[in-house]
């Protein structure tokens, strides 16, 4: 089984990714930004797919964040993109 090949799977490599991107003042903030998403709701629907499908579409939509995000949890690129498309599906 590779990450993101279930529901529970791509939640937590989701949630993974959203703790990779929100570690970085700037990137967090274009994360804001780019989704219209909230701190507070970031904070009270983390756990959402669409939040973090949402999460996972920004870091799709600028590869140099993808690859970085992927090389930091230890997984492929591919992975998050799979568990994208798993939680657009949820």
């Amino acid at each position: 089984m590779h990450a993101g090949d279930t529901n529970e799977d791509a939640t937590t490599l989701a949630l993974a990714a959203l703790g990779w991107t929100v570690s970085d003042g700037n990137r967090a903030q274009r994360l804001l930004d780019v989704t219209g998403l909230t701190p507070s709701d970031l904070r009270a629907r983390a756990g959402e797919p669409a939040v973090l499908g949402a999460v996972l579409g920004f870091l799709e939509a600028h590869e140099p964040d993808l690859v970085a995000c992927a090389e930091a949890l230890g997984v492929e690129p591919a992975a998050l993109v799979a568990a994208h498309a798993r939680l657009e599906n949820a």
